[in-house]
């Protein structure tokens, strides 16, 4: 995995970005490094001879954009638009042969977390528990799109053979799970629903890989984790007591999100709001090409596209005007990521919880709103 953290940048006459790139701008009050100037008519006037005899063209150039020399995503493989927009090549395609598209593959939200912190990456995919914990710890980020809702695509699921056929069964029981990410969150919150004590269940820390390896191998009872990695447990006859679409009944809704630094979205908002819209395009085809977006996560995953189907059922996925709307990046989202905050204080997950206006400051409604 090449993690690139070179920040250099050059300019780019571009008509078509800085016509994408202009209203953001506009909109995000600055922040880049656009340049456009001012022409007046031209005077068909008789000369005046006490003018300036030196007065300079009319400046007609195109507008000017800042594009970075490279974007570096770190993603997950989580089935969706993301993957989508990777595998088809929708990014590079829409920012030009200039700039080159880093994709960094991660683990858990947890983990690019940290890759954010050490300046490796731009833009990442963030589970909302991570992205709530990064804000409360004063990572300097901002999210600006949605991934999806998870529904039935994260679980808690145990073997078949384990004996563990309700949650007050987990006493005593090894259920692994990716700390600090949505799947853990929901865990602690499937024990908290249920009154069973976190010290009741031996909750071991493990990636979604090594997830699998330890329960093929008998090392564990059960897991909390997200497809793929879920499908493959199904499959070897696990059992699903819980999804995260039953919790979110329960009030305890999570998301993937993508966060951008705040460092590169002042830089580069054109670029953000290009990233947007290429999301935008992807979420259309999976509700309009269910076929295309299927085969493309199929490779991306290593999965039929049929499994991968399957896979994209498990999750919601928003279209633009549905997330910039007030129960989601216009509002709803910043409550759920303090109410998150919250909750993994008490349970002693995290030390601090910033002013419930920290959260709302970095739910960005504006690239949502203008995405084509």
């Amino acid at each position: 995995m090449k993690l690139n953290s070179r920040k250099s940048r050059r300019r780019l006459a571009s008509v078509g970005i800085a016509l994408l790139a202009g209203a953001t701008f506009a909109a995000c009050g600055g922040g880049g490094s656009s340049s456009t100037s001012e022409t007046a008519a031209p005077d068909t006037a008789a000369p005046d001879t006490a003018a300036p005899t030196d007065t300079a063209a009319p400046d007609t150039a195109a507008p000017t954009v800042e594009l970075p020399e490279t974007v570096r995503i770190g993603y997950q493989n989580v089935p969706g638009g993301l993957l989508v927009v990777k595998n088809q090549k929708l990014l590079e395609t829409a920012l030009g042969e200039n700039v080159k598209v880093e994709w960094s593959l991660f683990d858990s939200g947890g983990s690019v977390n940290e890759a954010v912190v050490a300046g490796a990456v731009d833009f990442g995919l963030v589970g909302s528990s991570p992205t709530s914990r990064g804000i409360s710890t004063g990572i300097e980020y901002q999210v600006p799109w949605i991934f999806d809702v998870i529904g039935e695509a994260e679980a808690l699921i145990v073997k078949g053979d384990s004996g563990i056929k309700s949650l007050a069964d987990l006493k005593g029981k090894t259920i692994a799970t990716p700390f600090a990410s949505t799947a853990h969150f929901s865990l602690l919150a499937a024990l908290d629903d249920a009154g069973i004590p976190e010290a009741d269940v031996k909750i071991i820390d493990s990636e979604p890989d090594a997830i699998t390896a330890a329960w093929l191998q008998g090392d564990i009872d059960g897991a909390y984790v997200w497809d793929p990695n879920l499908s493959k447990l199904k499959a070897d006859g696990g059992t699903v007591l819980i999804t995260s679409k039953q919790l979110s009944e329960k009030g305890k809704t999570t998301y993937d999100l993508a966060i951008v630094t705040n460092d590169f979205a002042s830089k580069y908002p054109g670029v953000v709001q290009t990233f947007v819209d290429v999301n935008n395009a992807a979420v259309q085809q999976i509700k309009n090409e269910l076929d295309k977006a299927a085969a493309s996560n199929g490779i991306e995953l290593n999965v039929t596209p049929e499994e991968a189907k399957t896979q994209l059922a498990g999750l919601v996925f928003l279209d633009a005007q549905t997330q910039a709307g007030p129960d989601f990046l216009g509002g709803g989202l910043a409550k759920n990521l303090y109410a998150a905050a919250e909750f993994n204080k008490a349970q002693g997950k995290i030390d601090t919880v910033q002013a419930e206006d920290a959260y709302a400051t970095a739910v960005v409604t504006t690239f949502a709103a203008a995405a084509k």
